[in-house]
């Protein structure tokens, strides 16, 4: 079996149980696991392939949570570049109409090799629109050849416009034949062993595009299968309003009515989760795709992520959509998120103290307490909290053991000058967020020193951009 040496690293981020940070580490890899880490001068010297890792920092491959792939072909498009959730969707579906079988492809890759580079190794992505012959196994072929762990989720939309959804009725399904696909997809690719490089998921887009009767009949469907679930839930406003008028429910009254509450069921944003719903979800242990970029972007406001941790809600971190983010960088991401924690305590009302003769006190300009989210705490959503999110207790950090997923971040380089010297993980998230110098997935090298090594990148952004404008009609491919 190949064998591959990381060797001589300046910081070694384990992430595992102990939070282990070592300094002058190796990571020793057989095949596709991880046979030991620990102080370089401890491990072997030699291996099939060596990676330099002085000055680097190596951490555990981050974790996507939750994208639209195919979303990345309609990045900053006029007329919703400044529109909330409702209106944004409305002024998309008609483009998004026109999707080919090539372009979910293509824009697949694309997204792909953009986290693959911000040291990403897993990904889920939520297709939930099949126009033109679309389909999942598009998206499933991509990360195949790209090399990236996937966790395919079958999403639907079956209530347009004509039954009081928000989409059009052109871009939505027959629920029978959405149940039957999904069948078909776990059937034909989900692998429920350790370093199952496919998962397949069952995902109705949201609240206001499917039935009561499709989550219900989804719920069945995937736990006869025992594969995991994903929807949207609780994103803004208006989503709640929409659940209150159509329902009589809060969005999370709703899930529970439905059987999507539990252990293997993940939703995204949760920006408007109440207070309540946040103890249902810890209860059920419900877990939630934290999605900052698409959450400002789209002006949704700003999740309880902090209660939600506390409270033991399961949280991992999601770029979501390419066309509301408009990126798919992973360090940016938890980046985001632990600066929007942060400006979301500083809206709270100002904290006061209890002096000891009993008067309160308000401490301006005083540091009241520890920060609401530490670069560590945001990792850990990165990493570990993005394994537990997707089921997997195989990646997410690293281990004896565990799946060969690594990312790589040079120190040595300009936007670490004066930070990576005081604290490496530190200035990983406070610093510029970089791209990965290196990452690993299932042992094999996908980037190497900056560059995408399975497919040729500068092709693709070609095909890419042609395709783009197509689809947006501008002119042909």
């Amino acid at each position: 079996m190949p064998t591959l040496l990381i060797r001589n690293a300046r910081c070694v981020a384990t992430f595992d149980d102990a939070r282990r940070e070592l300094a002058d580490a190796s990571v020793f890899i057989r095949d596709t696991l991880i046979e030991a880490i620990g102080p370089a001068a401890a491990l072997p010297q030699a291996a099939d392939e060596v990676i330099d890792a002085r000055g680097h920092l190596v951490m555990p491959g981050l974790v996507n949570t939750h994208h639209h792939m195919y979303q990345s072909l309609t990045r900053a498009i006029p007329g919703v570049q400044d529109a909330e959730l409702f209106s944004w969707l409305r002024g998309l579906y008609p483009i998004w109409a026109g999707l080919t079988p090539e372009m979910v492809q293509v824009s697949t890759q694309v997204a792909m090799a953009e986290l693959l580079l911000s040291g990403c190794t897993t990904s889920s992505d939520h297709l939930y629109i099949y126009p033109n012959g679309v389909r999942l196994d598009d998206s499933i072929e991509a990360a195949q050849q790209i090399g990236m762990r996937f966790v395919a989720t079958r999403g639907s939309m079956s209530v347009g416009q004509s039954g009081g959804g928000l989409p059009p009725d052109r871009v939505v399904e027959d629920e029978e034949a959405i149940l039957k696909d999904t069948h078909r997809l776990i059937e034909t690719y989900h692998d429920a062993r350790h370093g199952a490089m496919i998962n397949v998921a069952v995902a109705p887009c949201s609240p206001f595009s499917v039935s009561r009767d499709l989550m219900r009949e989804s719920a069945r469907l995937a736990r006869a299968y025992g594969v995991r679930l994903h929807t949207h839930l609780a994103e803004n406003d208006h989503d709640i309003a929409y659940s209150r008028e159509k329902f009589n429910r809060t969005p999370t009254e709703y899930a529970q009515d439905l059987g999507w509450l539990g252990p293997d069921v993940w939703h995204a944003h949760c920006v408007k989760l109440d207070d309540a719903g946040i103890s249902l979800f810890a209860a059920s242990r419900t877990g939630v795709a934290h999605c900052p970029c698409s959450n400002m972007r789209l002006a949704s406001g700003i999740a309880p992520i902090r209660r939600m941790v506390d409270a033991g809600v399961p949280v991992g971190l999601g770029v979501d959509g390419s066309a509301s983010n408009d990126a798919a960088h992973m360090v940016n991401e938890a980046r985001q998120a632990m600066l929007l924690a942060r400006v979301g305590r500083a809206l709270q009302p100002p904290e006061v103290r209890i002096g000891a003769d009993g008067e309160r006190r308000s401490f301006f300009g005083c540091d009241l307490g520890p920060a609401e989210m530490t670069v560590r705490d945001a990792l850990a959503l990165a990493t570990r909290g993005g394994a537990q999110v997707l089921g997997r207790s195989d990646i997410g950090h690293l281990a004896p053991g565990m799946c060969a997923d690594l990312a790589l971040f040079d120190l040595r380089t300009l936007g670490f000058a004066g930070g990576a010297v005081h604290d490496p993980v530190g200035a990983l998230l406070l610093c510029a967020s970089p791209q990965a110098a290196w990452t690993v997935v299932n042992g094999r090298v996908v980037v190497r020193e900056g560059r995408l090594a399975t497919l040729e990148l500068e092709p693709l952004v070609e095909r890419h951009n042609r395709l783009a404008r197509k689809l947006a009609g501008l002119q042909p491919a």
